[in-house]
Protein backbone atom coordinates (compact mmCIF):
# COMPACT_ATOMS: atom_id res chain seq x y z
CA UNK A 1 0.00 0.00 0.00
CA UNK A 2 1.46 3.37 -1.00
CA UNK A 3 2.04 6.44 1.43
CA UNK A 4 -0.62 9.11 1.03
CA UNK A 5 -3.39 6.76 -0.88
CA UNK A 6 -6.57 6.47 1.04
CA UNK A 7 -7.88 3.09 0.20
CA UNK A 8 -11.39 0.90 1.27
CA UNK A 9 -12.53 -2.87 0.51
CA UNK A 10 -14.89 -1.01 -2.37
CA UNK A 11 -12.12 0.60 -3.43
CA UNK A 12 -9.49 -1.90 -3.34
CA UNK A 13 -10.21 -2.88 -7.43
CA UNK A 14 -10.10 0.57 -8.68
CA UNK A 15 -6.86 1.07 -6.90
CA UNK A 16 -5.15 -1.40 -8.18
CA UNK A 17 -5.92 0.28 -11.43
CA UNK A 18 -4.50 3.10 -10.43
CA UNK A 19 -7.70 5.09 -10.00
CA UNK A 20 -7.38 6.31 -6.13
CA UNK A 21 -7.63 9.49 -3.91
CA UNK A 22 -4.99 11.01 -2.85
CA UNK A 23 -5.10 12.14 1.10
CA UNK A 24 -3.84 15.68 -0.12
CA UNK A 25 -6.09 16.23 -3.26
CA UNK A 26 -9.03 14.37 -3.02
CA UNK A 27 -9.37 14.37 -6.61
CA UNK A 28 -8.52 10.71 -7.70
CA UNK A 29 -5.72 9.96 -10.50
CA UNK A 30 -8.22 9.68 -13.33
CA UNK A 31 -9.78 13.26 -12.69
CA UNK A 32 -6.09 15.60 -12.86
CA UNK A 33 -3.46 14.08 -15.70
CA UNK A 34 -0.22 15.61 -16.71
CA UNK A 35 -0.75 18.54 -19.09
CA UNK A 36 2.24 16.93 -22.02
CA UNK A 37 -0.42 13.63 -21.74
CA UNK A 38 -3.43 15.08 -22.10
CA UNK A 39 -2.31 17.60 -25.29
CA UNK A 40 -0.91 14.30 -26.89
CA UNK A 41 -4.35 12.43 -25.95
CA UNK A 42 -6.39 15.46 -27.27
CA UNK A 43 -4.33 15.14 -30.27
CA UNK A 44 -2.57 18.72 -30.63
CA UNK A 45 0.60 16.75 -30.75
CA UNK A 46 1.34 13.47 -32.79
CA UNK A 47 3.82 12.34 -30.14
CA UNK A 48 4.10 12.79 -26.35
CA UNK A 49 7.39 14.09 -26.87
CA UNK A 50 6.32 16.89 -28.93
CA UNK A 51 4.32 17.86 -26.48
CA UNK A 52 6.40 17.80 -23.89
CA UNK A 53 9.16 20.23 -26.25
CA UNK A 54 6.10 22.87 -26.74
CA UNK A 55 5.56 22.95 -23.21
CA UNK A 56 9.15 23.16 -22.27
CA UNK A 57 9.17 26.16 -24.85
CA UNK A 58 6.96 28.26 -23.29
CA UNK A 59 3.96 27.69 -25.90
CA UNK A 60 1.78 25.98 -23.65
CA UNK A 61 -0.16 28.08 -20.56
CA UNK A 62 -2.62 26.69 -17.71
CA UNK A 63 -5.11 29.49 -16.44
CA UNK A 64 -2.81 32.39 -17.34
CA UNK A 65 0.33 30.42 -16.44
CA UNK A 66 3.20 28.95 -18.01
CA UNK A 67 2.96 25.09 -17.73
CA UNK A 68 6.13 22.70 -16.76
CA UNK A 69 5.73 18.99 -18.31
CA UNK A 70 4.49 18.00 -14.70
CA UNK A 71 1.46 20.47 -14.40
CA UNK A 72 -1.67 18.55 -13.85
CA UNK A 73 -4.83 19.60 -15.37
CA UNK A 74 -8.45 19.18 -14.06
CA UNK A 75 -11.92 19.65 -15.82
CA UNK A 76 -12.81 23.60 -16.11
CA UNK A 77 -8.74 24.34 -16.54
CA UNK A 78 -7.75 26.95 -19.70
CA UNK A 79 -5.09 25.73 -22.09
CA UNK A 80 -3.54 28.50 -23.79
CA UNK A 81 -1.13 26.91 -26.67
CA UNK A 82 0.76 27.51 -29.81
CA UNK A 83 0.72 24.70 -32.40
CA UNK A 84 2.60 25.36 -35.78
CA UNK A 85 2.16 29.18 -35.06
CA UNK A 86 -1.85 28.73 -34.47
CA UNK A 87 -2.81 29.34 -31.60
CA UNK A 88 -5.58 27.59 -29.56
CA UNK A 89 -7.36 28.55 -26.43
CA UNK A 90 -9.85 26.00 -25.07
CA UNK A 91 -11.15 24.57 -21.65
CA UNK A 92 -10.77 21.23 -20.57
CA UNK A 93 -13.99 19.13 -20.70
CA UNK A 94 -12.59 15.77 -20.05
CA UNK A 95 -9.64 13.53 -18.84
CA UNK A 96 -7.78 11.55 -20.90
CA UNK A 97 -4.02 9.73 -20.48
CA UNK A 98 -4.30 7.60 -23.40
CA UNK A 99 -4.64 8.71 -26.97
CA UNK A 100 -7.65 7.77 -28.26
CA UNK A 101 -9.52 7.83 -31.98
CA UNK A 102 -9.99 11.64 -33.21
CA UNK A 103 -13.77 11.22 -31.92
CA UNK A 104 -12.78 10.83 -28.58
CA UNK A 105 -10.47 13.57 -28.58
CA UNK A 106 -12.61 16.37 -29.62
CA UNK A 107 -14.68 15.72 -26.73
CA UNK A 108 -11.70 16.45 -24.25
CA UNK A 109 -11.90 20.17 -24.72
CA UNK A 110 -14.10 22.95 -25.67
CA UNK A 111 -12.61 26.04 -28.27
CA UNK A 112 -13.39 29.51 -27.05
CA UNK A 113 -15.36 31.71 -29.44
CA UNK A 114 -12.18 33.73 -29.54
CA UNK A 115 -9.28 31.54 -29.91
CA UNK A 116 -11.84 29.81 -33.23
CA UNK A 117 -12.22 33.22 -34.32
CA UNK A 118 -9.10 34.22 -34.28
CA UNK A 119 -7.77 30.62 -36.40
CA UNK A 120 -10.47 31.07 -38.89
CA UNK A 121 -9.32 34.99 -39.54
CA UNK A 122 -5.52 33.45 -40.22
CA UNK A 123 -7.02 30.81 -42.05
CA UNK A 124 -8.17 33.00 -44.41
CA UNK A 125 -5.59 35.23 -44.16
CA UNK A 126 -3.48 32.43 -45.68
CA UNK A 127 -5.77 31.28 -47.77
CA UNK A 128 -5.71 34.83 -49.80
CA UNK A 129 -2.21 35.52 -49.66
CA UNK A 130 0.02 35.55 -52.77
CA UNK A 131 2.09 32.73 -52.19
CA UNK A 132 5.66 33.03 -51.67
CA UNK A 133 7.70 34.23 -54.31
CA UNK A 134 5.10 35.64 -56.43
CA UNK A 135 6.72 38.96 -56.24
CA UNK A 136 9.75 38.12 -57.69
CA UNK A 137 8.53 37.67 -61.25
CA UNK A 138 9.51 34.90 -63.65
CA UNK A 139 11.74 32.42 -63.49
CA UNK A 140 14.93 33.58 -65.32
CA UNK A 141 15.91 32.05 -69.11
CA UNK A 142 19.12 30.02 -69.22
CA UNK A 143 20.80 33.29 -70.71
CA UNK A 144 19.49 35.19 -67.50
CA UNK A 145 21.44 32.74 -65.38
CA UNK A 146 24.22 32.75 -67.17
CA UNK A 147 24.54 36.08 -66.56
CA UNK A 148 23.69 36.08 -63.10
CA UNK A 149 26.10 33.54 -62.45
CA UNK A 150 28.92 35.89 -64.32
CA UNK A 151 28.16 38.84 -62.00
CA UNK A 152 28.32 36.31 -58.76
CA UNK A 153 31.58 35.43 -60.29
CA UNK A 154 30.44 31.43 -60.21
CA UNK A 155 31.30 31.41 -63.88
CA UNK A 156 34.71 30.51 -65.36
Amino acid sequence: MCIGVVQTEHEGFAAMLGQHRSVRGGLGRMERVRIDKWLWAARFFKTRSAATEAVNGGRVHVNDVRAKPAKEVVIGDTVALTVADVPWIVVVRGIADKRGSAAVASTLYVETAVSRAEREKRSAERRFARPMGADLGERPTKRDRRRIDDVRGRRG
